[in-house]
């Protein structure tokens, strides 16, 4: 994992939980990451990918997420 540096802005403190099948409405084991600045970014009901890397994962960004993402960090 490589922390804080150039280039990445801190949302927040995320609630990560292991949500497993059958339990809270669960239909499969997933993984829910609980932030309300990632809905300003990426809309409920869409869809993205994610990917691992060393330390953690990534999430990947579509066309109107990455232009909501940068005009909400002042980038755009």
């Amino acid at each position: 994992m490589s922390g804080a540096g150039e280039g990445k802005i801190k949302l927040g403190k995320a609630n990560v939980y292991l949500h497993v099948k059958g339990k809270s409405n669960a239909r499969i084991t997933h993984i829910d990451i609980e932030l309300d600045e990632l809905n300003k970014i990426i809309k409920p009901g869409e869809n993205t990918y994610v990917g691992a890397k060393e330390g953690g994962i990534f999430l990947g960004l579509k066309g109107k997420m990455i232009e909501r993402a940068e005009k909400m960090t002042g980038i755009k």
